[in-house]
């Protein structure tokens, strides 16, 4: 099921503190972060932000740039990027800001929690998840009812923690200011828990006045039937090596990664790599990696098209050797077409083995891409 793209956007303290406990809020960012973080809100389709967090901040959360607005306008976009809240019990204040000012809003609740957000008549479509709040459910409703392709998510600490310790983040940007709080009882940004066993990985930093801003992703494969964030970023990367492969008129074109648990790429290739005119993606990948690694039992394979069960050129099919490898997931992008082989299924044959395999078919118009002489 496709997501948004999940920004989480914090500021905090040395110490890593989101807010003091006094009575107003702490301010960690200097003016010129916090225009960045106006474009930044230009720039997306939503904000997202916990009940706890409009009951704490009581935020408005706007594009305060008028030029920015116009733009958005100009680009055929609302004014202002719709507004969402998430929370269990309904119980909200219908005198905050939140629900006053900028464009559309949304509360995702639960059954009983729609009851009473319902009775307290605030301008805001209210849906209903169920008996409990799910966050794979809510981004897929956001995607594709309301259109959200990138969300930005601006708190609390509770909401960016669950949504890094269930894979659902694709990106953080945090900034940290040059103070401390020291207080135990101040909330903090990210609570206990589960978190990837890995490195993130850091995509850019900046120096904003007196803070820095660190943007970084999360590296770690999914686990088991459900995607993480990181599995669409590796995916695409391998539908991005498929357009590397010198083209042929009797094969496809295809890109592979293998990732171990930590988020650590292993290896990848592609199609006809170093000139062997019938190498194939995933049989140059796993020619990188030592077979006796220990990390290939719990690693991941990312191929742009299902891995082959039958090819004339070797004698053994990548699904084989995936096998014989030891690697218990694959994440693909598209099924095998009857282009070269009928009925191939390496998927089937990968499930009926033990493999969990996913497949992402939000990326198959990309893996296509540079096989389109081929399908016509």
């Amino acid at each position: 099921m496709p997501y948004p793209h999940v920004l989480l956007s914090a500021a905090v303290s040395l110490d890593g503190y989101l807010d003091d406990t006094g009575p107003d809020r702490l301010l960690l960012s200097s003016p010129a972060d916090f225009d960045r973080v106006d474009e930044v809100r230009a720039s997306v389709d939503a904000i997202l932000v916990g009940a706890g967090t409009i009951r704490a901040d009581n935020p408005r959360l706007l594009v305060n740039s008028p030029e920015r607005r116009a733009a958005r306008v100009a680009a055929g976009r609302p004014e202002y990027p719709l507004k969402v809240t998430v929370t269990a019990t309904g119980d909200l204040d219908p005198d905050a800001k939140f629900w006053h000012t900028g464009g559309e809003k949304t509360v995702y609740t639960t059954d009983e929690g729609a009851r009473r957000a319902r009775a307290l008549g605030i301008a805001a479509d209210v849906v209903p998840l169920g008996a409990g709040l799910g966050w794979r459910p809510l981004l897929a409703h956001l995607y594709d009812v309301r259109g959200v392709r990138r969300l930005m998510v601006e708190g609390g600490g509770t909401v960016h923690t669950q949504l890094l310790q269930q894979g659902l983040a694709d990106e953080l940007q945090l900034v940290l200011a040059p103070l401390f709080v020291g207080d135990p009882k101040a909330p903090r940004l990210f609570g206990p828990g589960g978190y990837q066993a890995g490195r993130l990985r850091l995509l850019d930093t900046r120096r904003i006045e007196d803070v820095v801003l660190m943007r970084y992703e999360p590296t770690a494969p999914g686990t088991g039937g459900s995607a993480a964030a990181a599995d669409r970023h590796w995916l695409r990367l391998a539908c991005e090596l498929a357009a590397h492969c010198p083209p042929s008129r009797t094969a496809f074109s295809v890109g592979a990664v293998v990732v171990a648990a930590d988020g650590t790429e292993l290896a990848r290739g592609h199609s006809r790599e170093a000139g062997d005119p019938v190498v194939h993606a995933e049989e140059a990948a796993l020619a990188k990696i030592p077979p006796a690694d220990p990390r290939l039992a719990t690693a991941t394979v990312y191929t742009s098209l299902e891995p082959c069960t039958h090819r004339a050129s070797r004698p053994h099919p990548c699904a084989e050797l995936i096998l014989r490898a030891g690697v218990r997931r694959v994440v693909t992008a598209w099924r095998e077409p009857d282009t070269f082989v009928t009925a191939a299924d390496g998927t089937g044959t990968l499930r009926e083995a033990g493999v969990e395999v996913l497949v992402l078919g939000e990326y198959e118009a990309q893996a296509k891409a540079p096989n389109g002489h081929l399908l016509g």
